[in-house]
Formats: C-alpha cells, sequence, structure tokens
C-alpha cells in the first residue's frame, strides 16, 4: 500500500519538475501522511522535501484528542493548503483546517444564494442563543431568532436559515424564526384571521403563540382605547383571537392586531 501511494506522489512531482511548476502558499495540494513527529505529522507531497502538518491545522471534533486520531491519519491520503513556505529549507507547512474552511465558505455562498432551510447541528447553548455547526464552520442563532422553547443539548439539530454570512469577518449568524415561517408561510397569510394564545406579555404588546410561532401583538394594535395596564388586562395562557397584518420572511417575525378585526366589523 505504501509503494502504491509513493509511486502516485512521485508521478505528481514528475508532473511539477515537467511543467516547471513550483508549489506556492495558497496553493491546494495532495500528500499521504506517513510519521508523527512531536507536534505535528510529515506529509510526502511528492516534492522531494517533505510537507509538515502541525497540529493545530488539524480539524477535530468534539472532545476529540490528538491522540486518539494520530492512528487513523498515518498513511492517509488527501488534499492539504499550503500556508506558508520556509525560504531556507523549502518545506511547505500545510493546513487541513485551513482547506475545510476554505470549502465551507464556499458551500455557505451556495446556501446563502439558494436561501434555502438547513438543519444545523446543535454545538452548544448559551445564554445569548445557540452555537451551531453547519459545513464544518460554526455559526450563531441569537434567542432573537429562537421560537420561544427550551433549546438544549437535547437537541441535535435545528432547522434555521442564513442570515449573515461575512467570510471575512467570520460571522455565520442563522435564524430559527424564519426558517419556520417559511415553512409556516403555506398556511399562514396576511389578512388571515386565526386564534392563538398569550405566551409573553411586555410593556409594549403581547406575543400570541400561533401554530408554534410566536406573534406580536403591538400595544398600539390591540384596540382604539388606551390600555393603562396591560398586565391587568391580559394574562398568560389567555386564548385570542387575532388578524395576520404583517409576515417579515427575512426576520421571521409576525404581526398580528385585534384593532383592525373591530374596525372591520364597524365598516361592515
Amino acid at each position: 500500500m505504501r509503494d502504491k501511494i509513493g509511486f502516485h506522489n512521485k508521478e505528481f512531482k514528475n508532473v511539477l519538475d515537467e511543467y516547471n511548476y513550483n508549489l506556492n502558499t495558497g496553493d491546494i495540494v495532495a500528500g499521504t501522511i506517513f510519521n508523527k513527529e512531536a507536534n505535528g505529522f510529515m506529509v510526502d507531497i511528492g516534492t522531494g522535501i517533505a510537507g509538515y502538518l502541525p497540529e493545530e491545522e488539524i480539524i477535530l471534533e468534539q472532545n476529540e484528542s490528538i491522540r486518539n486520531v494520530k492512528f487513523h491519519l498515518i498513511n492517509q491520503t488527501r488534499e492539504f493548503f499550503i500556508l506558508a513556505k520556509n525560504q531556507k529549507s523549502q518545506q511547505l507547512l500545510l493546513s487541513v483546517k485551513r482547506l475545510d474552511y476554505i470549502r465551507g465558505w464556499k458551500r455557505i455562498k451556495q446556501l446563502e444564494e439558494e436561501d434555502i432551510i438547513v438543519e444545523a447541528d446543535v454545538y452548544k447553548v448559551n445564554k445569548g442563543g445557540i452555537l451551531i455547526k453547519l459545513e464544518g464552520l460554526i455559526g450563531f442563532i441569537p434567542q432573537s431568532h429562537l421560537i420561544r422553547a427550551n433549546i438544549n443539548m437535547a437537541y441535535k439539530s435545528i432547522k434555521c436559515q442564513l442570515l449573515l454570512a461575512n467570510e471575512k469577518k467570520n460571522q455565520l449568524v442563522l435564524s430559527h424564526k424564519r426558517a419556520l415561517l417559511s415553512i409556516k408561510s403555506q398556511k399562514l397569510k396576511i389578512g388571515q384571521i386565526v386564534y392563538g394564545e398569550i405566551a409573553e406579555i411586555k410593556d409594549y404588546g403581547i406575543f400570541i403563540a400561533i401554530d408554534k410561532m410566536h406573534a406580536l401583538l403591538h400595544i398600539s394594535e390591540i384596540g382604539d382605547k388606551h390600555i393603562k395596564n396591560i398586565y391587568n388586562a391580559f394574562h398568560i395562557g389567555q386564548k385570542i383571537k387575532v388578524k395576520i397584518i404583517h409576515m417579515d420572511m427575512k426576520q421571521g417575525r409576525i404581526s398580528v392586531s385585534t384593532r383592525q378585526m373591530i374596525n372591520r366589523h364597524q365598516q361592515l
């Protein structure tokens, strides 16, 4: 097996020599990992001088250690990204992490253009929201873009859509609300009268659960009369009939009204 791999790498070297091509920083090269060093791996890339793959340039899965992966890395053939070149020794510094990062962002850009719903793996949950893994990259779903539910590590994955994808700043922000609203948009329409249940009361209005989505009934859309104390006027769990007046498909938000229902009946 080793001879066969070596033969392919020698062929690669012959091609480089024939076309007088020098490998440079930013190139992608094929190679075979053949030896473990103190802090990295030696890689046969067919150039006469072995490339060097540092441990920190290998992508490790969560809770995986370099001790566990070093055994199955030996004799593995794959592509590497050239990070740098030592001018004195001519040895190339290689990376797996950088190559996967570049390819991951390329796929993210395709998802952004297609604007589709994706199923992302839940990576970590904190007070600010959820960290997810998508195409090998870490993304973030803010708390404001989650349906108000107890999302925890018991959830293996979550449906979401892209909000922001900035490769230069390494920012990947997604929305769970937006994905669900896209799914529910076949059932929920602007102007539709629906029943919901009050899930949360704020000074500025009420959040109403409608088919697992949370819609905002702003205080200005409750009625024509001024409400002195919204907390006394409504209670959690109360059933309420509302009219859908706006659906923000980009942000995953629904606005409803009871005032417009009253005015409509008065006109009739």
